[in-house]
């Protein structure tokens, strides 16, 4: 009986934290493959979407919120704090966070604050002080607080690289039901695999979610010397040094004074 009681508890608990599903969501991106080349500068991909009744229902509410969330390929950086000690900047502390995503982006149709609470907001990991950023502190890997000061750093570092972003203005309902968002993806975007997050809420409530995917590769030139540096290192960096060997030469030969 235990057992059973266990089970019955797992099952309720399951269906208890997936949305109702009265709606379900339908989306598709602009361009699933992105090639970065020599002049990349940046591109605005667009995810279209439609809200339609799940099989057998025909009620739809009169209105939704909206909340994309685009995470790039993981990664552990380092944010150091430095501080002036005789005269001279030093860093003086410093914190690691583990398999963090290198690209960020909430896109939402108002301000997250709005559309939820913030116990739902933090279970979903929504925003950008919701998101889970894993940080090393001693033998430990956990996330902080919102507000605790290296984690200030980081996000505000990697915002003025447009690698972090919370865009309140970034999702517009065409009709009710009809949606399309703005997915900002910058110069310097890492390459890899991306993943696409849509959820829908009506009254504070998550009522459907659904997934999708992008890949950002490098191509043409680009592709070639990446490709070269990875699978032909020693052969590769003897061809860099003899390049700036004879860039050197020829340096000094142009602009040798007799």
């Amino acid at each position: 009986m235990r057992w059973v009681a266990l089970t019955l508890a797992v099952v309720l608990t399951a269906f208890g934290t997936q949305p109702a599903a009265a709606e379900r969501l339908v989306v598709s991106l602009s361009n699933h493959r992105v090639a970065i080349t020599s002049n990349f500068t940046g591109e605005d991909l667009v995810l279209f979407g439609t809200i339609e009744p799940d099989a057998g229902k025909t009620a739809l509410r009169p209105t939704y919120d909206l909340v994309v969330t685009v995470t790039g390929p993981r990664q552990t950086l380092r944010t150091r704090r430095k501080q002036r000690v005789l005269g001279i900047w030093v860093n003086v502390d410093s914190r690691e966070f583990v398999r963090v995503p290198s690209y960020l982006a909430i896109l939402s149709n108002r301000p997250v604050g709005q559309i939820a609470n913030q116990d739902t907001l933090r279970r979903l990991q929504i925003g950008l002080d919701n998101f889970l950023l894993p940080q090393r502190i001693g033998p430990d890997i956990a996330d902080t607080v919102h507000n605790d000061p290296f984690r200030l750093a980081f996000v505000r570092l990697e915002g003025q690289q447009n690698l972090y972003s919370e865009i309140s203005s970034a999702v517009t309902f065409l009709t009710p039901t009809v949606f399309r968002a703005a997915i900002p993806l910058p110069s310097d975007v890492p390459v890899g695999n991306f993943a696409v997050d849509v959820k829908v809420f009506a009254d504070g409530a998550l009522i459907a979610h659904t997934t999708s995917a992008l890949e950002v590769t490098k191509a043409g030139f680009e592709q070639y010397v990446a490709d070269a540096a990875r699978d032909y290192g020693l052969f590769y960096g003897l061809l860099t040094a003899l390049m700036a060997l004879l860039t050197g030469w020829i340096a000094s030969v142009v602009f040798r004074r007799d």
